[in-house]
């Protein structure tokens, strides 16, 4: 079995500020758009900026869909990262109704015209409830983003942290080894590459998150 952890690489960008964070924190991702070895290895990010539609076709065409999908099915660790949060969705508004990868129950939607789009910038994430991922993170932390949508699950117990920008959306879901932020962490200073060391050390320590 491949071990390590894996960047998956689909056109989506971003991939230098996520790779140099894992660095910081002295290990050496592998970036990859290989099934198997996406597939097979011990911790897998999802990272990604731009438009889900796009992605999604991308995803397609690397034969990506199915192996998220496994991996999800499998309980094997996968977090994803701003669009990487909103692809684990049924679907996206952005663009019509596109169909996403439909991990969690849920419809991506645009943040209200009331505020500025796209939210840009640091903002605070309100841990509703606890969760391994947040461990040595302060409540109402604030972390750095950079969208105009906004994914909402289905089932609200996938929800462990918001952010208030005109709503309360979700900023961080997590099931069993499945985690996503809206946030970037590579770009948010201490408390995001502690972000990132949690996620690390739950997946490669063999611990369910």
């Amino acid at each position: 079995m491949s071990s390590g952890i894996v960047i998956v690489d689909y056109g989506a960008g971003n991939l230098r500020s996520v790779i140099n964070a894992l660095r910081t924190l002295g290990h050496e991702p592998e970036v990859a758009s290989n099934p198997k070895q996406i597939a097979l290895a011990q911790a897998v990010i999802l990272p990604g900026v731009g438009a889900g539609g796009a992605a999604m076709v991308e995803l397609d065409r690397l034969n990506l869909y199915d192996t998220l999908r496994w991996r999800v099915s499998q309980k094997l660790p996968l977090l994803g990262v701003c669009l990487g949060l909103q692809l684990l969705m049924s679907a996206t508004e952005e663009g019509g109704l596109v169909p996403c990868l439909g991990i969690v129950p849920g419809l991506v939607k645009k943040l209200p015209e009331e505020g500025k789009i796209p939210h840009m910038g640091w903002n605070q994430v309100k841990q509703v409830k606890p969760y391994p991922i947040f461990e040595g993170i302060p409540d109402n932390s604030n972390f750095y983003f950079v969208h105009s949508y906004y994914a909402e699950p289905e089932d609200s117990s996938v929800v462990v942290g918001t952010t208030d920008y005109g709503i309360n959306f979700c900023s961080v879901l997590a099931s069993g080894n499945l985690i996503a932020t809206q946030f970037h962490p590579e770009k948010s200073g201490a408390m995001g590459l502690k972000f990132y060391d949690n996620f690390i050390r739950l997946a490669l320590g063999g611990s369910p998150c």
